[in-house]
């Protein structure tokens, strides 16, 4: 193991090969970044995370309530979930991934933000495709009760609403599938959903055709190996 490259794990998984590694670079001092590769592409970093966590605030910020039950699809590197669970009104989070390997990292807290999720009694880890939890009539986000209404659905999984980690997630897009979704929130519940893309208008159409407001968010943020802004975008939605 080199000082500054390290793999902590690799594994195989339903969609490749994907793996955790750890690396230093000189220009940026003694700060540990972490990195998933699913096969040869980068999937995610933490040098990267404002928009990870804007997801949540941004989200958040547009839900109602107070005890709120609230759902991130996609746990990564885990920073969509903290954010979200530094809003105090949350009682409960359920965090979706269809990875048992990414929830490992996270239990076994191989990754910084493990040990954070695991001390917080209002989080648990779901194992499972959101995609089929959230378009699955008999199904739903909490395996105890799968009846159950939430306030907030914050998604982050595939790159944009248009480029999809896994091609079976395009299906997902349609009004169909998002309003079967919709169904698992309560009346003026949330949808928001991260992309690494600024904001498409037919997206936003379609999202139109399900929620009753759709309003969309670019988020800043400064890419060092740019030298230079990068940009994502964070969709906000709100159910009738």
């Amino acid at each position: 193991m080199s000082l500054l490259f390290e793999e902590i794990d690799s594994q195989t998984s339903s969609l490749g090969e994907i793996s955790l590694r750890r690396r230093r670079m000189p220009a940026f001092g003694d700060r540990d970044i972490y990195e998933v590769k699913l096969g040869d592409e980068f999937l995610m970093s933490s040098m990267f995370v404002d928009a990870e966590e804007a997801l949540s605030t941004l989200g958040l910020a547009a839900t109602q309530g107070e005890d709120l039950s609230v759902v991130v699809g996609g746990l990564g590197l885990g920073y969509t979930a903290v954010a979200a669970l530094k809003d105090m009104r949350i009682s409960e989070l359920f965090v979706v991934d269809a990875l048992d390997t990414v929830i490992g990292w996270h239990k076994d807290e191989l990754v910084p933000l493990g040990k954070i999720l695991n001390a917080d009694k209002r989080h648990r880890y779901v194992l499972g495709s959101f995609f089929d939890l959230a378009t699955d009539p008999r199904s739903g986000f909490d395996p105890d009760n799968t009846a159950r209404k939430f306030d907030a659905i914050l998604l982050d999984i595939d790159h944009s609403p248009t480029e999809f980690l896994n091609s079976a997630n395009a299906s997902f897009y349609t009004t169909e599938n998002l309003a079967l979704m919709a169904r698992q929130l309560k009346p003026k519940g949330v949808f928001a959903m991260w992309s690494q893309n600024l904001p498409e208008a037919n997206f936003e159409a379609l999202l139109a055709t399900v929620f009753e407001s759709v309003s969309s968010h670019v988020v800043s943020f400064y890419n060092p190996f740019q030298n230079g802004e990068s940009t994502n975008s964070v969709y906000v939605c709100v159910k009738a």
